[in-house]
């Protein structure tokens, strides 16, 4: 009796003990299944591919110039990028908030390029397609890796590499940013994946290191302790309860709340870099003000431009560099019908998160990255913008590209009439169209001119475009032309500070100093430090063009205290365009900005240069006698 008591307690025992060893190969894989698998030469293959494709549809980009948007604050006229990489430009790179930001990794990648390639365009332009081509390898060997579908993975990476909507973030040198950031993005997924393979305090550092250093590159990474919880559900299958375990890519379960946990950390970073860019946008001039774009309004853009940015995933067309805010215009069909198609998704998907969890994940993504940019804190006169979807979209892409492999495996004439071959043509039809559609795209970006045009053609009220095409034409002499454009700018958006600076300008360089003067205190609603200063210092030059020294000097002493930098930089541009093109009323200008700078005798040069050029010119002389009468 006691034998059998005892073996029935020892067949209980084993029993338990199996429960337990099945339970415990649940949670954590085995070295066998967990080890990496040797990588199949078809890998390979698929990233020279998508690379050599990449490279030839961006290859024209490389040959293109900087535009005057950006390019030239982040490249073209900063001296701290163009001195290169060194012990001065690391520290300014670590405390400079230009450009109304904080990202010091992306101002030393631009040194970087400067150091080698000086100010040939073309170099720039190569590292920004060179970091796109990375960005799509990266992409299609986490997404291989992860989920073992190799052709769905490259679909998606092709997607990506030839999109129209990264036309922007890739052709463009002021949008190094969102490559490079987008590098340690993904960096920081393909380390997150070793982590959640076996967690290890030295595993998570680097998951953390990559994370910080693509903060360093552009704070809208904030959102992407979210993106790792929603690969913790799909694919890696790491939420205890919720999904069974990964047999392609095992990983160790936990339940929600540690997974939760586990990403304060990384929450931590993104308060940090989101406290540093409030306080840089805001210094900088970027935020708008509840007064002038309320809560409403911003609300009701960003429900629409959700909706909008899917449309465009679909119909890639008529796209362009500033998109304006739409401001109380939209309407309230626009608004609901917008609002119910987003929730009517996320329902579905929600409601069908068992049966496809990769589309549940996907759309999140979609909607939670883009959350920093949406314009709930509305940064910039755009309304949306096709750069911000440089992250966002890869959501859509996988939601895309797995949603219609799943929709085809269940369609039995579908598999008979087309099967494989059937999904290739398909695909590469999809590719083709892209392709077309992203080369054109790219050739826009190939002159400012080209690029402000077009976008003038397929917007209305693009009061941004006016302005920089206004400013392009004022380059090249086109005065009157240019006019017209700020003119346009004024009309469409009558608070817009740089078409008053603009028409200031003209009207100055016309002898019209009380019209330049009112057009330049109307252009005194800038935030930014450098364009206020800027438009001071023209009325500083204003008002001693006409002769009034206490006036000009007290806009001269606002500059400097606005902006220190401002005199040295309008003396050197001006100085600058001397020596291609030299003139009197040059030279009276220079005058004006280094009388204003406190250089009185090389002021008293510049006027004398200016009579030796034109003994006739009464604004030298008179501006002579000023000088002595004044001292």
């Amino acid at each position: 009796m006691v034998g059998a008591v005892i073996t029935m307690r020892m067949r209980t025992q084993q029993r338990r003990a199996k429960r337990e060893a099945k339970k415990q190969s649940a949670r954590r894989p085995s070295p066998e299944v967990g080890a990496p698998r040797k990588s199949s030469p078809a890998i390979y293959v698929w990233c020279l591919v998508l690379a050599l494709a990449t490279f030839a549809v961006y290859y024209p980009a490389i040959f293109h110039p900087f535009i005057n948007y950006d390019d030239y604050d982040y490249v073209t006229q900063n001296p701290s990028v163009q001195a290169g990489l060194s012990a001065d430009t690391i520290a300014w790179a670590f405390t400079t908030t230009e450009a109304a930001n904080w990202f010091p990794l992306t101002w030393l990648s631009h040194a970087f390029d400067c150091q080698i390639f000086g100010l040939n365009p073309h170099g720039h332009h190569l590292t920004g397609v060179l970091l796109h081509i990375a960005n799509v390898v990266l992409l299609f060997l986490i997404l291989q890796w992860a989920t073992r579908a190799t052709g769905m993975s490259a679909m998606v990476a092709a997607l990506f590499a030839l999109h129209p909507f990264n036309v922007e973030s890739v052709a463009w040198v002021a949008e190094r940013k969102n490559v490079l950031s987008m590098l340690f993005f993904l960096l920081t997924l393909a380390a997150y994946g070793r982590y959640a393979r076996r967690p290890g305090l030295g595993r998570y550092l680097v998951v953390a290191g990559a994370f910080a250093l693509g903060l360093l590159a552009k704070p809208m990474l904030v959102t992407l302790p979210f993106v790792l919880l929603l690969l913790d559900y799909w694919p890696l299958a790491r939420i205890e309860g919720w999904t069974e375990p990964s047999a392609t890519f095992p990983t160790v379960q936990a339940s929600w709340s540690r997974l939760l946990l586990e990403k304060l950390p990384l929450l931590a970073l993104s308060a940090a870099s989101s406290a540093i860019t409030a306080i840089a946008q805001s210094g900088g001039g970027a935020v708008q003000s509840i007064d002038f774009m309320p809560w409403k309004m911003r609300l009701e853009n960003a429900i629409y431009s959700y909706a909008k940015y899917v449309v465009k995933v679909f119909w890639p067309v008529n796209m362009a560099v500033v998109y304006p805010h739409p401001l109380n215009k939209l309407t309230f069909l626009q608004v609901a019908l917008s609002a119910v198609f987003l929730l009517c998704v996320t329902g579905l998907l929600w409601h069908w998160r068992k049966r496809c969890p990769y589309a549940i994940t996907g759309w999140l993504w979609f909607l939670g990255t883009l959350v920093p940019v949406i314009g709930i804190v509305q940064v910039g006169d755009q309304g949306m913008a096709d750069r911000y979807m440089y992250i966002p979209v890869i959501g859509i892409f996988v939601l895309l590209v797995w949603g219609f492999h799943q929709w085809a495996a269940a369609q039995s004439w579908f598999t008979r009439a087309w099967a494989s071959p059937g999904l290739k043509v398909f695909a590469v039809a999809v590719l083709v169209l892209l392709v077309m559609l992203t080369v054109r795209q790219i050739s826009y970006w190939s002159s400012s001119y080209d690029l402000w045009t077009h976008a003038l053609q397929i917007t209305q009220d693009n009061f941004v475009a006016h302005d920089h095409l206004g400013g392009l034409l004022i380059e090249h002499g086109q005065t009157d032309e240019a006019n017209r454009h700020f003119e346009a700018a004024q009309r469409a958006a009558p608070w817009d500070a740089i078409s008053h600076l603009g028409l200031g300008a003209a009207a100055q360089d016309r002898g019209e100093l009380q019209e330049a003067i009112r057009q330049y205190r109307a252009a005194l609603r800038f935030k930014s430090p450098e364009l206020l200063a800027l438009t001071y210092a023209n009325l500083g030059v204003a008002y001693r063009q006409m002769g009034d020294y206490a006036a000009a000097r007290q806009n001269s002493e606002q500059a400097l205290r606005t902006y220190p930098e401002i005199f040295r930089m309008m003396i050197q541009q001006t100085s600058d365009a001397l020596q291609s093109a030299p003139g009197a009323s040059g030279y009276v200008r220079l005058g004006f900005l280094l009388e204003g700078a406190g250089q009185v005798q090389d002021a008293k040069s510049a006027f004398e240069h200016a009579l030796q050029l034109d003994p006739s010119f009464a604004p030298a002389r008179q501006a002579l006698q000023d000088m002595n009468l004044v001292q």
